[in-house]
């Protein structure tokens, strides 16, 4: 069976609509095995921040601030490619904090969109450099003063990013911050990867967006599970 978009739409819309009638007993996984969702509206129970810290505004020119998704260590721990979310941010970290830099962590629950997420972060930053990185693990840097569209870097191939990429993209975005000549990242690249990951790409944005909560905004994510 030929695989394109057309077919991975279809199955993206099956899975959605079985989910949301609960007819065909689709499942997900979470550390207590598998769980179905028949007979369920949401992915995931709706999480409540009562009580969460709203982030304020860096005032340290040697900041970066680094906006993760909704369900970031919480309902989503890997990145679409299996590794660790501990593991993507601790590597996020050591590459700015080994260019003499320092980053702080917020969670972004007012959009599920990487470049928004990222110019969010940027704005929030005291040197107006921000990283945006999604649960899937999809990643952007960028600059508080650009569009939401013309960010400094953006790697959308998540499945094949690895720990050194991350740790790589921390040094970047600490550089941007200096202002030194930054080389952009090589990344692997594979015209087959949307198609091969589209369905659980889309499922997982599903649980990062129902994980939304507006009111709340930007939250202190330091160090919290």
């Amino acid at each position: 069976m030929e695989v394109n978009e057309q077919l991975i739409k279809a199955i993206t819309k099956a899975v959605v609509e079985q989910l949301q009638r609960g007819g065909a007993q689709p499942t997900t996984t979470s550390s207590s095995g598998p769980q179905s969702l028949a007979g369920k509206t949401r992915m995931r129970p709706k999480r409540s921040y009562e009580g969460a810290v709203r982030a304020k505004q860096g005032t340290d020119p040697k900041e970066v601030v680094i906006g993760v998704g909704a369900a970031f260590q919480t309902e989503i721990t890997k990145t679409i490619g299996g590794i660790p979310l501990d593991e993507v941010l601790r590597n996020v970290k050591a590459g700015i904090e080994e260019e003499g830099m320092v980053s702080r962590v917020v969670k972004v629950l007012d959009t599920s969109d990487v470049g928004f997420m990222a110019l969010q972060a940027a704005k929030l930053s005291g040197s107006g450099i921000g990283i945006g990185i999604q649960s899937k693990g999809t990643t952007v840097i960028h600059q508080k003063d650009l569009y939401p569209l013309t960010n400094l870097e953006l790697f959308p191939q998540a499945p094949l990013m690895d720990l050194e990429t991350y740790r790589k993209i921390g040094r970047n975005a600490a550089k941007y911050v200096k202002g030194e000549k930054v080389t952009p990242i090589e990344c692997t690249n594979d015209p087959m990867v949307r198609a091969k990951f589209q369905v659980k790409a889309a499922l997982m944005h599903i649980i990062e967006t129902e994980q939304l909560d507006p009111d709340k905004g930007m939250i202190v994510w330091e160090g919290a599970k």
